[in-house]
């Protein structure tokens, strides 16, 4: 039986250095394995702005990596690449749940998603490889106006919970800097 690797959640607010901190992370990862990185993209551009988003993310990434798009089901792109040597990148969570509240002749469904996530969560967790996963924090501002968009902030507040519960390690990026959350939880737990 292969040894389990480590599933690491990384989260923040748009802009807050997530990306490039899970990037490098991914990185790291591969130089001290040896290993493989497989960039898991769930964007799907719908305009020249977010393409242009989308081309800077490329831009930095080593060329090496694969990048393969899954903009509905990326547990399955890690099962079928799973390995001890490998390490997955999702960037991001948030655009997975819109893709999925946004699918075209589905309604959108609450308890479906979050259950969808919890697969992605058991999935990452369970993996030989090891998973990055990383998304936004958008319940920090005002209550949203239309029932759509509460919806999809309070499925990213599940789907985060979900993966920050199985995640081994979970970190939120602020201005740049990491703060690793489960360790910051031990700490204050042993006061």
């Amino acid at each position: 039986m292969s040894s389990r690797g480590k599933l690491v959640f990384v989260t923040g607010a748009a802009r807050s250095g997530k990306s490039f901190f899970a990037e490098n992370m991914a990185a790291d990862l591969e130089k001290e394995l040896a290993g493989k990185v497989t960039y898991i993209a769930t964007c799907v551009p719908g305009d020249d702005e977010m393409r242009e988003r989308v081309a800077r993310h490329q831009a930095r990434r080593p060329s090496a990596w694969q990048t393969i798009e899954e903009p509905l089901n990326p547990a399955r792109v890690v099962k079928q690449l799973d390995g001890e040597a490998h390490i997955f990148l999702l960037d991001c969570l948030t655009l997975l749940i819109s893709n999925l509240i946004l699918q075209p002749d589905i309604e959108p469904d609450e308890e479906q998603v979050v259950d969808k996530i919890a697969e992605l969560a058991q999935v990452g967790y369970e993996s030989a490889a090891h998973v990055i996963i990383v998304s936004n924090e958008v319940g920090w501002g005002i209550v949203p106006g239309d029932p759509l968009s509460r919806l999809y902030r309070d499925i990213i507040g599940r789907a985060n919970q979900k993966i920050a519960a199985c995640a081994d390690q979970s970190y939120i990026t602020i201005a740049g800097i990491p703060v690793e959350l489960k360790a910051l939880e031990n700490a204050l737990l042993k006061r």
